[in-house]
């Protein structure tokens, strides 16, 4: 019996699937997958083709909708939407420190390298052989959910009708040191956007960052609050609404005891809540291995940032500046972050590992028949403009719409109009 339940009248139903965690061992280890399905009323009355939703990450579930608003409020009016919890993330067979407590570390990187795109192409196309058996579906996907539509357009293009992206193109071939090269830069346009938007942010924040390297300073969980920790907030830099947030955050840095300047308590609680590390440890474990085809990670955004831009982001008592880093993974950070900690030796052996499959058929993708269409954002902090068009470039009949107006996470504050045009492009 599935689970039905109305939400400001949008019809939910949750659905769990069994996957195995290795499609080479399918008699091994299980995992469950949930989904939830959301209708109209009137979609689900006359079963409305499928759209599947692709979260961005990797290592987050699927959003959970409020009712007919937004994009989905847009998409239930072609489709049954099915919000899929990745593997390994919300309700799909969690990943955390806790989940993986009894295993070895050899263990611990064994199991998350089948946590990349191609898995997760495989756990679709075994629901929706459970759903419409050879029916084909609709895909959308969102950031790190593009190259999940990507990888199912090379791997399994006959289940597709048309295919979505929002703010995800990744590169096809380049390593992630070529990626995190141009990151740097974007970081560093933002951070100049930012520190200008707000006179103050820069003074405070070399305040903070000045304290850091002087006095030893702990978050309520006990981990350590550095000044390269107090950086990683750059990464909320790149979303409609962030930079008013990390200054609302700022404002309230110090607090004035007996004369005495120190951090805030609300500062310190509020680190803890922007930075998502520890619940969410896929992202901090895979975010380099999802761009590694037969190469190693190596740390990629470390080497960059030591290689080419430490006077830009390393900070000393010398400093007279100060930026922010941003969507970035350093190997310090499994020695900081407390539920990341116990994951350490799990992380360095899949930074090492260099056997990773081919994720894309360049072929395939070549001699697409699928009709795709994408939302490039002009602006975006986290995927690289000229890569999006390079990729794009290799993609047989794929359209792009360019948006100025908006930040990597436009479907999220703009979703209504950002789908609907998507959709209009494809079915005008």
């Amino acid at each position: 019996m599935l689970d039905t339940y109305v939400v400001n009248g949008l019809v939910c139903q949750d659905r769990r699937f069994t996957v195995p965690l290795d499609y080479q061992q399918p008699e091994q280890q299980q995992l469950s997958v949930f989904a939830r399905e959301v209708a109209s009323e009137s979609g689900r009355e006359n079963e409305l083709p499928y759209l599947v939703f692709f979260q961005g990450g990797p290592g987050f579930g699927a959003s959970r909708p409020t009712g007919l608003d937004g994009w989905i409020g847009e998409a239930c009016k072609h489709y049954r939407v099915l919000l899929l919890d990745q593997r390994g993330t919300a309700c799909s067979s969690p990943v955390t420190a806790q989940t993986l407590a009894h295993l070895t570390p050899e263990q611990q990187a064994a199991q998350l390298a089948h946590y990349r795109s191609d898995n997760i192409i495989r756990d679709a196309e075994t629901i929706r052989g459970e759903l419409i058996g050879d029916k084909k579906w609709s895909i959308l996907g969102q950031s790190f959910g593009g190259f999940c539509v990507l990888r199912y357009l090379s791997a399994s293009p006959d289940a597709i009708e048309q295919a979505f992206i929002t703010g995800g193109i990744p590169s096809l071939t380049r390593p992630a040191t070529d990626v995190y090269r141009k990151t740097f830069k974007r970081v560093l346009d933002k951070n100049k956007l930012f520190f200008e938007t707000y006179p103050q942010a820069q003074s405070i924040a070399h305040s903070v960052a000045q304290h850091l390297l002087t006095t030893p300073e702990t978050l309520p969980d006990g981990s350590p609050l550095t000044v390269e920790r107090f950086q990683l907030l750059g990464i909320h830099l790149g979303m409609t609404g962030g930079h008013q947030e990390l200054y609302a955050m700022l404002e309230q840095a110090f607090v004035e005891i007996n004369g005495v300047k120190a951090l805030s308590f609300v500062f310190k609680q509020s680190m803890l809540s922007l930075l998502d590390y520890d619940t969410n440890p896929i992202f901090a474990f895979l975010h380099e291995s999802i761009y590694c085809q037969a190469f190693a990670s190596n740390w990629a955004a470390h080497e960059v940032r030591h290689q080419s831009f430490t006077n830009e982001f390393n900070i000393d008592e010398h400093s007279q500046s100060f930026n922010f880093t941003g969507e970035m993974i350093f190997p310090w950070m499994f020695e900081q972050f407390s539920q990341l900690k116990p994951l350490a030796q799990a992380a360095q052996l899949l930074a090492e590992k260099d056997d990773w499959p081919a994720l894309y058929d360049l072929q395939q993708l070549a001699n697409n028949k699928v009709p795709v269409v994408a939302a490039v954002y002009e602006t975006d902090m986290y995927v690289d403009i000229a890569y999006s068009n390079e990729t794009l470039q290799q993609v047989n009949g794929a359209i792009a719409w360019y948006s100025a107006a908006h930040e990597h996470n436009g479907i999220k504050v703009d979703g209504a109009n950002i789908f609907s045009t998507l959709h209009k492009i494809l079915n005008p």
